[in-house]
């Protein structure tokens, strides 16, 4: 598993976007060392779109606690599934705060297993997903790692972050 002092890993996400007027942009691959580089960001990742816990606490608390953790020098956040980008896209948009977070596809696994933090959840019909955790790193750099028990929402979520952020001094 991935340990505060690592940097990120070099791996490819996507990002799906509505374009401007009726030109949708398809999936757009990114490098997330390339779209981290000399940034301040907080990435958090779950097990799926539109599940409860999910939809219900995990992104909220990020949504609400979004303008706190820019305060506080966080330059991005990174919400992360093991989805395909349209359906990170559409979770995306049943939120009321929009463009608050960057709904991001992790549909190959690719950033879950670089940093260790795969589970198998295929005895619920979900298959390979991601453990539920939260980072923050500062130009690359991994500065906090925090991974949640199996069903639970206690270390990762936005509460918690922004108290480490401030407990800190705030980002450096």
């Amino acid at each position: 598993m991935i340990n505060t002092g690592d940097q990120l890993p070099d791996v490819t996400l996507y990002e799906y976007s509505d374009g401007q007027g009726s030109c949708p942009l398809g999936p757009q691959a990114f490098a997330l060392r390339e779209r981290c580089a000399g940034k301040k960001v907080v990435i958090f990742g779950l097990p799926g779109a539109f599940t409860p816990t999910c939809s219900e606490h995990h992104v909220p608390g990020y949504l609400a606690t979004a303008q706190a953790l820019s305060g506080a020098g966080v330059d991005e956040i990174i919400c992360v599934a093991v989805n395909d980008a349209f359906v990170m896209h559409a979770w995306g948009k049943t939120f009321a705060e929009q463009g608050a977070l960057s709904m991001i596809s992790d549909g190959n696994a690719e950033l879950t297993d670089a940093l260790g933090l795969a589970q198998d959840a295929s005895a619920r019909g979900m298959g390979k997903r991601s453990q539920r955790y939260a980072l923050f790193a500062d130009d690359l750099l991994v500065k906090r790692i925090v991974v949640d028990a199996p069903g639970k929402l206690e270390v990762s979520d936005a509460q918690s972050m922004l108290a480490f952020l401030r407990e800190s001094g705030g980002p450096r």
